[in-house]
């Protein structure tokens, strides 16, 4: 080995790929925020950036090898909830604007629950 090699490095090491923070949350609060976060379609790298939840964690439960059933059941609650406040806030839009919102939003939340 050379000498260079032997030294301690000094650097502070980067954090690992798609974390900002350490997660402060217990597991079961990041069931719920890795739950909710998909339903909304974001991507696994960035709930793991935003939240500091470990990425193999939430992947885990997005494939179904962590509380598969539990976390389908969350994942459809707010999916309902998305798809309610949708419909609210649709309810801006007048006329056949409003409508074909409406039609847009019930497609995507029946496609959605069907996967």
């Amino acid at each position: 080995m050379n000498s260079d090699t032997l030294h301690h490095d000094t650097r502070t090491p980067s954090p690992p790929y798609g974390y900002s923070r350490l997660c402060t949350h217990s597991r079961e609060q990041q069931i719920h925020i890795v739950a909710e976060f998909h339903s909304h379609k974001i991507r696994p790298s960035r709930i793991a950036y935003r939240v500091g939840i470990d990425i193999a964690f939430i992947e885990e439960l997005i494939a179904g090898e962590i509380e598969p059933e539990r976390f389908a059941q969350l994942v459809k609650y707010y999916r309902t909830g998305r798809y309610r406040q949708r419909l609210h806030e649709s309810s801006r839009s007048k006329g056949v604007a409003r409508y074909e919102l409406q039609q847009q939003i019930e497609r995507e939340f029946v496609q959605e629950t069907d996967i």
